[in-house]
């Protein structure tokens, strides 16, 4: 891949700063779990696999700084409190926690664990572009929405990974990538990573993306996954849910790609997941520039629950589970 999109190096870790592209690529280097912090929450790294990655080495940090287990523990809860949507940040906070128990642990294994997590997301993402890339046809023109490639991943990917892996079987794709408001990761971000790995974008506005669906072919949308429940009610980019109901209006196979740490098996369905409410600044302004009067009433939910009903496939690092979906998760067990 062209970029690295977190990195492990030694008595810190690299992030790209996703909130300066595309128009310029900075790297920071995070030395504190404190930093790491803010880089999640204020979405310098974004994407719900490589949140979870950047929570192991923010928790690697606090114990390169004090091995005492007290303070570990807290500052992995202070990681834990980044975001509350993406079930990935709490798969590896409670995996830490897991480890901590171990009488015998040391600052050495808490950093073993993070970079071995890291590795785990690495070969998950080529996994599901593995099985994903199987429903591409030869030719193909598909549609994703926000940014689920190597920038929101420790690997390729999610629903990228398998663009990515049909065309390394010589299939011919383009996507169409609604832009993704407030924050623009289809505009900034896979447009972006698509054009730098080969793929044509066809960059629309979100409101497009019906008349997209029934005006143009469209083989099929795949889209990554922030948490998903036990009955296969899914957690993405607000917008995903529209998507998914333009697409069952138009016969457009709708398929949601995520390795096994996205799902919480603990929930029955989506109406449990908890949804992110960001500042009305994303909003009313783009980089410091009013776009709306600053004194209005703001809503800015940043993820929406799409229905099992409407997911046509979730694929997984397992294989690709069909409905009925509470029968499907078991093989995730």
């Amino acid at each position: 891949m062209w970029a690295k999109t977190i990195e492990w190096l030694g008595d810190k870790a690299r992030l790209i700063d996703q909130r300066k592209l595309p128009t310029r690529e900075i790297y920071v280097d995070i030395k504190t779990t404190e930093e790491m912090f803010d880089a999640i929450k204020n979405m310098l790294i974004r994407g719900a696999p490589a949140i979870g990655v950047a929570a192991g080495y923010g928790i690697a940090l606090a114990a390169l700084k004090n091995s005492d287990k007290d303070y570990i523990r807290n500052k992995i809860d202070l990681i834990e409190s980044s975001r509350p949507t993406a079930n990935n940040l709490f798969y590896v906070t409670n995996r830490m926690r897991e480890l901590l128990k171990k009488d015998d642990v040391d600052v050495s294994m808490l950093i073993l664990e993070a970079i071995s997590i890291h590795k785990e997301d690495r070969e998950l993402t080529e996994k599901l572009g593995k099985y994903g890339r199987e429903l591409i046809p030869q030719k193909a023109q598909c549609m994703t929405i926000c940014n689920a490639g190597a920038l929101a991943t420790g690997g390729i990917g999610t629903a990228l990974a398998v663009f990515y892996k049909a065309k390394e079987q010589g299939k011919e794709i383009s996507v169409f990538v609604p832009e993704t408001r407030p924050f623009l990761q289809g505009a900034r971000l896979t447009v972006w990573e698509l054009k730098k790995n080969g793929i044509e974008p066809i960059l629309i506005a979100d409101s497009a993306i019906s008349h997209i669906l029934k005006t143009e072919r469209v083989d099929a949308i795949f889209t990554g996954a922030d948490r998903i429940a036990a009955n296969g009610d899914t957690a993405n980019k607000i917008g995903t849910y529209g998507l998914s109901l333009a697409a069952r209006e138009h016969d457009v196979p709708f398929f949601v790609v995520a390795p096994s740490t996205t799902f919480d098996l603990s929930l029955e369905s989506g109406e449990e997941i908890p949804i992110e409410e960001r500042s009305p600044f994303e909003i009313i302004e783009f980089r410091g520039i009013s776009i709306a009067p600053k004194d209005i009433r703001v809503r800015n939910p940043s993820f929406d629950i799409t229905p099992n009903h409407l997911i046509t496939g979730i694929i997984t690092e397992k294989g690709i589970i069909y409905p009925p979906f509470e029968d499907g998760v078991k093989i995730l067990k």
